[in-house]
């Protein structure tokens, strides 16, 4: 009896497997879905809450800066040097405290000198009046003539006029004595300081600036559609970014003149005591700019996966997730829906 070789055995049992695989590929020994349309999927909407759209008003940002309405340069009205300065940039002063003193000697002599003078006059005056009173006496005996009481009337009334200029050239030097005090003429904070002890002061030289920190405001330069539409009196909210804040500021100056390069106005409006507030500080005004349409739909439908914010919407019996980019808060629990939906679309419940 003749023996199969070794490799056609191997070979049949090779092709065997191979037969078994590319029926089992070709789904031969699974069970077939006989051709014919699913069954609809029935979706539940009845708990789906519709986009809805709202006329809302909107604001226009405005670049503006924080002044100060009372700045005050402290300056000399006399050319002296300077003896000493007792205050320094940020230091808050008092309406009539001491902030520059001035080098006086020179002027108190002066003022001596008008006081020793007006003693001396006084004197004279004195004995003018004296003789005055004995021409008087005199004339009425008819023991001088009338031109002689006459010259001792005028000698008395220059003599009072000479006391009389005497009195104002010792209040000129007491008045420029006074000027070597320079007091603060306001309640506010020292700004900047231009000069140092030993600096010669000339008149109107810039020594020191303050302002009052209780006294500011904002400026902003409005585009002339929307400062048409303002009036001084009516509120508007200032955010300062740096304190991250937000103000409410009075509107109390509109300039009723446009800048010609920019088509602009200058609205001035007054804003609350605050420390945290301080001149030149970055801010934006908002302006009302109309009413825009706003899609709103309910907070606790969105869900948050990741980075992105996420909705489910019934749409043609079937659930679509879908993307959407948020904006402000709206009231009773809604929010703003930027883009990814449209009036109207039904969002259902969170899904799992």
């Amino acid at each position: 009896m003749n023996k199969i070789p070794r490799t056609l055995l191997l070979a049949a049992a090779a092709l065997l497997i191979l037969a078994l695989l590319v029926a089992a590929m070709a789904g031969v020994f699974t069970d077939k879905i006989a051709p014919g349309l699913a069954a609809p999927v029935t979706i539940d909407t009845s708990e789906a809450i519709a986009v809805t759209v709202q006329q809302v008003p909107f604001t226009e940002s405005v670049p503006a800066s924080i002044e100060a309405r009372e700045t005050t340069i402290i300056s000399s009205r006399l050319l002296a040097r300077i003896t000493g300065i007792s205050v320094r940039a940020g230091d808050v002063v008092e309406p009539g405290q001491l902030l520059i003193e001035l080098e006086k000697s020179d002027l108190l002599a002066r003022a001596q000198q008008a006081r020793e003078q007006i003693l001396a006059v006084q004197a004279r005056v004195t004995q003018a009046r004296q003789n005055l009173a004995r021409a008087e006496e005199l004339h009425k005996r008819g023991l001088i003539a009338i031109a002689d009481r006459d010259a001792a009337r005028a000698n008395a009334a220059a003599l009072e006029a000479d006391l009389g200029a005497a009195q104002q050239t010792l209040q000129e030097a007491e008045t420029a004595v006074s000027f070597t005090d320079i007091r603060s003429p306001i309640a506010g904070r020292i700004v900047d300081r231009f000069a140092e002890p030993g600096d010669t002061a000339t008149p109107s030289q810039k020594l020191l600036a303050l302002y009052n920190p209780f006294s500011l405001q904002v400026e902003a330069w409005v585009r002339e559609q929307l400062a048409l539409t303002l009036k001084p009196g009516e509120d508007l909210q200032v955010e300062v970014p740096s304190v991250q804040r937000t103000f409410t500021a009075r509107i109390q100056e509109i300039v009723p003149a446009a800048d010609p390069g920019s088509r602009s106005f200058l609205v001035r409006a007054i804003l609350p005591s605050d420390q945290t507030l301080l001149p030149g500080m970055y801010a934006r005004l908002q302006v009302f700019a109309g009413y825009r349409p706003q899609l709103l739909v309910a907070a606790d439908r969105v869900a948050n996966v990741g980075q992105l914010d996420v909705v489910w919407v019934a749409r043609k019996g079937v659930v679509e997730r879908r993307f959407v980019r948020l904006g402000q808060a709206g009231p009773d629990g809604m929010v703003e829906v930027i883009s990814g939906l449209a009036s109207g679309d039904l969002v259902l419940p969170r899904q799992e």
